[in-house]
């Protein structure tokens, strides 16, 4: 296992834990004083006050325009961008031990053509919009990405067990076939308005958040965090092979389905409510690795933190790099993202661990 400069101190990786936890509260208390709306800042704390505490002013700190845009409007894509921002950072730190890939991303088995698949057939075939309405499109993304992921394990486990390896060809295959069936579907049905519209949802955007979603997803992010940080061990025995983790008395195949699983739940989960964003599971995680290395006990909380706190800042450029506009927040993270990702790839040493 690769160990970079600070990976085998204890004391520095508390320290770089509480530090990010107080610049993720910072960060939300800072972000939400951005938009394209001038609020004064102290008008601002003021509602987020009443609203948690109940003191002040009802009359004036828990309604009106200034209450509607900090508390219905800001805050709950703020708190979105930390559910996202963290899921897909770990989904991104377990895909890549499960694979054996460091260019693995959560959406690397096929996710994200099984979800924007979903989206089409949502808005160019209407399926779903009867029981979901407006939410249809969203749901039918995280149906599809969760169905691709069982699709996946079922054809990797064809003709013997799967592995790192069957898992990536598995997933390049549904892939490619979720992708032309839905440039079929937008090719034969040529409706411009609902092609615009999944081309917008998969761009990604945190606008269409609300405290009733913020309320399921938060809630699964953080479980399957905790999970998968439980399980840091055989995240560790993955990055060995399965021969080294069978002589060691633990069977990866079982735990490789389950971790695919979750992953897919979690991913699913996000897509439902913010579209397709890229990078951030590819990119955080070896931005930890360069520092912590490799061990998954260090790795998944510095990834989940500094995730969320990303996604955060990313959110509020894309509410001011236009004005009078908002820019998808899936075209500023592959912005960002893919130079980054070329500098890493460029190192001299790259490797999975990204050390020097």
């Amino acid at each position: 296992m690769r160990k970079n400069a600070l990976s085998g101190r204890g004391p520095a990786y508390l320290v770089v834990c509480l530090a990010l936890l107080v610049l993720l509260g910072f960060s939300i208390l800072a972000a939400v004083s951005f938009g394209t709306m001038s609020i004064p800042m102290g008008d601002v704390y003021r509602v987020i006050v009443y609203e948690l505490f109940g003191w002040g002013d009802p009359a004036v700190w828990g309604s009106g325009g200034v209450h509607d845009v900090v508390w219905l409007i800001r805050l709950p894509r703020l708190v979105l961008a930390v559910g996202v921002g963290m899921g897909l950072s770990v989904c991104g730190v377990v895909m890549q031990a499960i694979v054996k890939n460091p260019l693995a991303d959560p959406y690397v088995l096929g996710v994200s053509s099984g979800a924007y698949l979903g989206a089409v057939l949502a808005m160019l075939l209407g399926v779903g919009t009867s029981v979901f309405g407006g939410s249809a499109m969203g749901v039918l993304g995280c149906a599809g990405a969760f169905l691709v992921s069982l699709g996946v394990m079922a054809l990797a486990n064809l003709g013997g067990r799967a592995n790192a390896v069957k898992l990536l060809l598995a997933g390049s295959a549904l892939s490619a076939v979720c992708s032309g069936f839905s440039n079929l579907f937008i090719y034969i049905l040529n409706d411009d308005h609902a092609a615009s519209a999944v081309v917008q949802w998969s761009m990604g955007s945190l606008a269409g958040a609300d405290w009733e979603s913020n309320g399921v997803i938060l809630p699964v992010v953080l479980v399957g965090t905790l999970f998968f940080w439980s399980q840091y061990r055989n995240l560790n025995l993955m990055l060995l092979g399965d021969e080294s983790a069978v002589t060691l008395g633990t069977d990866l195949h079982r735990w490789r389905l389950v971790y695919l699983l979750v992953s897919a739940l979690l991913v699913g989960f996000v897509v439902y409510k913010a579209g397709l964003i890229g990078f951030v599971g590819l990119v955080i995680p070896h931005v930890v690795r360069m520092v912590f290395g490799t061990d998954h006990k260090k790795l998944l909380p510095l990834s989940a933190l500094l995730g969320a706190i990303f996604l955060i800042w990313a959110d509020v450029l894309c509410r001011i790099v236009l004005p009078g506009n908002e820019l998808p927040i899936g075209v500023l993270t592959s912005l960002v993202g893919a130079p980054v990702f070329v500098y890493l790839m460029a190192r001299r040493k790259y490797g999975f661990g990204g050390g020097d």
